[in-house]
């Protein structure tokens, strides 16, 4: 399982070759590979950045029934950014912030032409979950009463053109249901409090690890914040809307989080593997249970994505 790789070249060559370092070693056949999506759209500090060697690859490899992918929230973001809606205006507002961390892609492919089209067509058949034999993959969150919803619609978890407008607007249960799949659960904080994420911009919501059911306040159950001393001290208020992860469920693994620190498995049902700083994989083999054991680390990336 292979998570977010942001137009990095240089992160998604080593992580592929991790895996099969490894199983040579172990003397195994190579297992299909999963990717958690987020393949586009290249950081600041990402030295090199080739959207389109990495779309390239992955597609390849999927293709070839070497390995399937899930849809990232950039890929989403992307195929709103290049789809006029009814009244002919982008889906995703053209402004200097969506265009900035869309920068790497527009760079290559220039805004919904031909060659920037291809790649919007693709990741429409990129599904927004898969439940595997044993184990669950997604981008960001796996809150089953959303899925229910996009599956009673989308059973194949799949996105259509005549859906978007909904997901853009998030005007109805299933647009709102793919934002949170792809996007992550939020809340919004007690005023006056507000953060500042990794790009400096100021933020009153904040994503919530929906698999932390037993972290009770604001600083231990956020994440994607940088300095948790500006969150508040107290407890995230009872009744709020996130779906929580049951213990005992199918093993579901995610990215998007931008998770500090070294890789690690948070809960034995649940886990993150995007960490910006060091490129990781998790090597499962039928486990009912996430075990450390299976975590690939890669050498220190040199990049980190928007």
């Amino acid at each position: 399982m292979i998570p977010d790789i942001h137009a990095d070249i240089h992160r998604l060559d080593a992580t592929l070759a991790l895996l099969k370092e490894r199983a040579e070693r172990d003397e195994e056949a190579p297992a299909p590979i999963a990717f958690l999506g987020d393949f586009i759209d290249a950081g600041h500090a990402t030295k090199v950045s080739d959207d389109a060697a990495v779309l390239t690859h992955v597609r390849q490899l999927v293709q070839d029934g070497q390995a399937i992918a899930v849809m990232g929230n950039h890929e989403l973001n992307a195929i709103l950014y290049h789809t006029p809606g009814p009244d002919g205006a982008p889906l995703r507002v053209h402004g200097a912030k969506n265009t900035g961390q869309h920068r790497s892609f527009l760079r290559q492919f220039g805004v919904s032409t031909p060659q920037a089209m291809v790649w919007v067509d693709w990741f429409l058949t990129l599904p927004l979950w898969r439940d595997l034999d044993g184990l669950r993959v997604v981008h960001a969150c796996w809150s089953q009463p959303h899925i229910d919803i996009i599956a009673a619609r989308r059973p194949d978890g799949r996105l259509q053109p005549e859906d978007l407008w909904e997901v853009a607007t998030e005007s109805t249960d299933f647009g709102r249901a793919v934002k949170i799949v792809v996007g992550a659960p939020e809340l919004d904080l007690p005023a006056p409090y507000s953060f500042h994420d990794r790009n400096g911009d100021e933020r009153r919501r904040v994503r919530i690890a929906w698999w932390r059911a037993d972290a009770p306040t604001w600083r231990q159950a956020s994440l994607s914040v940088p300095n948790p001393l500006e969150l508040p001290e107290g407890d995230v208020p009872t009744g709020h809307a996130v779906a929580f992860y049951p213990e005992g469920s199918t093993p579901v693994l995610v990215g998007h989080y931008k998770m500090d620190g070294t890789p690690s498995i948070e809960a034995p049902q649940a886990a993150c593997l995007d960490y910006p700083s060091t490129a990781c994989a998790y090597r499962w083999r039928g486990e009912g249970r996430l075990a450390k054991t299976q975590l690939l680390l890669a050498e220190r990336a040199e990049s980190m994505p928007a």
